[in-house]
Formats: C-alpha cells, sequence, structure tokens
C-alpha cells in the first residue's frame, strides 16, 4: 500500500517559495500531485499570516484549493489534547500530529523536533 501524507505548512510555504531542497522536489511534487492532504491549520496558518499580500493570498488560495483539507472533529480533538498534554507541545502541533495519527498519514515536515517524541507518528523531512 502506498504512502499518504499530511502536509504540514512549513513545507507548503517552502514549496510556493521555491525553497524545498533540489534533491527532495521531485518527491515533495509528486506528495503533492498525489496525496496534497492537510490540516485545516495549515490552511489557517497559511491564509491567516498577517504580511500577505493580496497577490500571494490569491495564487495560495488558488494552490491549496486542490488539497483534501481534514478539519477539526471530536476525535482529531480528543486525541490533539491527548497529545498535548503527554508532549507538551503548542495546539497547532497537537491538531496536525493529531489528524496525521487518525488518518494514517506521514506528516511532512521541516520541523521534526516538534513531533520527533510523539509515539506513532511518521514522519517526512525533506530537508534532511
Amino acid at each position: 500500500m502506498e504512502e499518504k501524507f499530511l502536509i504540514d505548512t512549513n513545507i507548503i510555504i517552502y514549496h510556493l517559495d521555491g525553497k524545498i531542497p533540489d534533491d527532495q522536489k521531485k518527491k515533495v511534487r509528486r506528495i503533492f500531485e498525489t496525496s496534497f492532504t492537510i490540516s485545516t491549520i495549515s490552511n489557517i496558518e497559511v491564509l491567516g499570516w498577517h504580511k500577505i499580500t493580496e497577490e500571494d493570498r490569491i495564487k495560495t488560495e488558488n494552490f491549496l484549493s486542490n488539497a483534501v483539507v481534514i478539519y477539526l472533529d471530536k476525535i482529531i480533538e480528543t486525541k490533539s489534547i491527548e497529545l498535548k498534554r503527554a508532549y507538551n507541545i503548542e495546539t497547532p502541533d497537537s491538531i496536525i500530529a493529531a489528524t496525521a495519527l487518525d488518518n494514517n498519514l506521514v506528516l511532512v515536515t521541516r520541523n521534526t523536533d516538534d513531533f520527533k517524541n510523539i509515539k506513532h507518528l511518521k514522519l517526512f523531512n525533506p530537508f534532511l
């Protein structure tokens, strides 16, 4: 069975800015083409950035319109609370981790230190 991915906010931003490492561009592009899944938190973080220009907002909204967005539900909320308590992580990170775990997705992120101790959470960092 092919792995499916949840793409963290930072990877979306690096991708849009053309800052994915050259040796990983092909793999990351393939992930966006075949498994473009994000948490609602990433949608909020990317589009809610206070310095986003109108042009970038439109470009980003168009790009994100291709994503499958997983919204917060009671299962993810409960798991997020458990993770936040167990690992003392920020709320957005606990929601993203809970979303990945609940949907059996590999989390694509550069911020692996934020997630590395979470049991059963699979990570892929294209910057390593």
